[in-house]
């Protein structure tokens, strides 16, 4: 059985032209084929180029163009040539706008952008799983947003609600035995969002939180006094680093961080 080359041509990457042109070798075993990838191809010369290597070997073409002219273009010089081609979208776009009622994009690409966005929202995540809770203090000069406040003022929760707005945060608690790491120093106050509670409510969730490890609830991280200690420790800090400060009282999670985008946003113009 003769050998035959499947040139994948798209004006994006190409995957799903290769996917397609791999999924049909499946139901060919015995035959020898090959899969050429030919990636961007946005003008008439990639097309003429392809043409003529296709001609050199014993090859068949499926192509993903969502540019028409390109589209028609590459049928019209493979039918010239006699080479077979299929083009993989249009079958599926023409009926879609005769139910949908409206037309295509016909732009380039999308598949891949889509895939960007989500990778970067999984990069994010990964980074707030990192730098949570100061664990590594590097990642303050690289993140996006820098989250601090004393415990249980959300900052966790925050981390990964922003993340999956593809936002890079780091977040550090404040505690007054320990110095705030020299890095926060280093960054623009305006990428650094304090939050803070009203003293009751946190005092509540803090003894929550010692039931829940079935601690005591008259531990000394739950005393009032501490707690009144450790906030006016995170004020101190927060007017010294001049950031933005938001109370989280009675605030859901959803609520604080579209303050905090709000404020990123402003950052930015």
């Amino acid at each position: 059985m003769e050998k035959i080359t499947i040139y994948a041509v798209s004006d994006s990457v190409g995957e799903t032209a290769e996917l397609v042109a791999r999924a049909v070798m499946k139901q060919f075993e015995a035959a020898e084929l090959n899969v050429k990838r030919f990636s961007f191809v946005n003008d008439k010369e990639a097309i003429d180029n392809i043409i003529t290597k296709a001609m050199e070997e014993n090859s068949f073409i499926v192509f993903t163009l969502v540019v028409e002219e390109l589209r028609d273009y590459l049928s019209e010089q493979a039918a010239i040539n006699n080479i077979g081609a299929v083009d993989i979208l249009t079958p599926v776009l023409l009926p879609l706008v005769k139910q949908l009622g409206v037309s295509p994009k016909f732009e380039p690409g999308l598949l891949r952008k889509l895939d960007e966005k989500y990778f970067k929202k999984v990069e994010a995540v990964e980074f707030a799983v990192k730098y949570d809770d100061g664990k590594d203090t590097r990642g303050i000069l690289l993140a996006d947003i820098v989250l601090v406040g004393v415990s249980r003022t959300s900052k966790t929760p925050l981390s990964m609600y922003l993340a999956h707005k593809n936002l890079k945060v780091a977040n550090i608690p404040l505690v007054p035995e320990v110095s705030p790491p020299d890095e926060l120093n280093l960054i623009s106050p305006k990428k650094i969002i304090g939050l803070t509670l009203n003293i009751d409510n946190l005092n509540k969730i803090r003894k929550e939180r010692l039931k829940a490890m079935g601690l005591k609830d008259t531990a000394n991280y739950a005393n009032l006094e501490r707690i009144l200690e450790e906030l006016s420790y995170a004020d101190e800090i927060m007017k010294k680093l001049n950031c933005r400060v938001i109370d989280t009282t009675n605030k859901a999670v959803e609520e604080t961080a579209s303050i905090i985008l709000d404020c990123i946003q402003e950052y930015n113009k």
